[in-house]
């Protein structure tokens, strides 16, 4: 991290610090959001907060508290919403199940009119190598939409 730009101490996520990607040729490309992790059960979790000063991104650490604190239920959600988006019919609670195992939670990203949860298929049959699945949440904590990302 950068020490031109703050870094956020919270008591629950950790160090946030603003996100920086150093390119091969040195140079260093600064990004318009925070970044820290968060280890549950054992696996690191990334997380994203949207916002380039501390005071946009303190403002959306509330929601963050919220959603972590329900992150098994908004995960569970969240797989389910993806297996049936891509199913041919109505899944079966088998296949719901499998999904929810096969669903790795990677990253959490919150932005200011959304949630996302971006999943990696740990075992590679739901998703060509490269793509993810998604789901963004409305501020309600809703389930809007269902993306593959690449």
């Amino acid at each position: 991290m950068s020490t031109q730009h703050a870094a956020i101490e919270d008591p629950q996520l950790g160090t946030l610090s603003r996100a920086e990607t150093t390119l091969d040729d040195g140079d260093v490309v600064t990004h318009d959001w925070y970044s820290g992790a968060l280890t549950i059960d054992g696996r690191e979790l990334e997380l994203m907060i949207d916002g380039a000063d501390v005071d946009q991104v303190g403002s959306l650490i509330p929601r963050v508290h919220a959603v972590v604190a329900d992150l098994e239920g908004i995960r569970r959600r969240a797989s389910d919403a993806i297996i049936t988006h891509f199913s041919d019919g109505e899944p079966s609670p088998d296949e719901l199940e499998t999904g929810s195992d096969d669903l790795v939670l990677d990253t959490l990203e919150i932005t200011d009119d959304a949630t996302v949860l971006h999943f990696t298929d740990s075992c590679g049959r739901h998703f060509p190598d490269g793509y993810w699945p998604a789901v963004h949440l409305g501020l309600d904590g809703t389930i809007g939409e269902v993306t593959v990302e690449g």
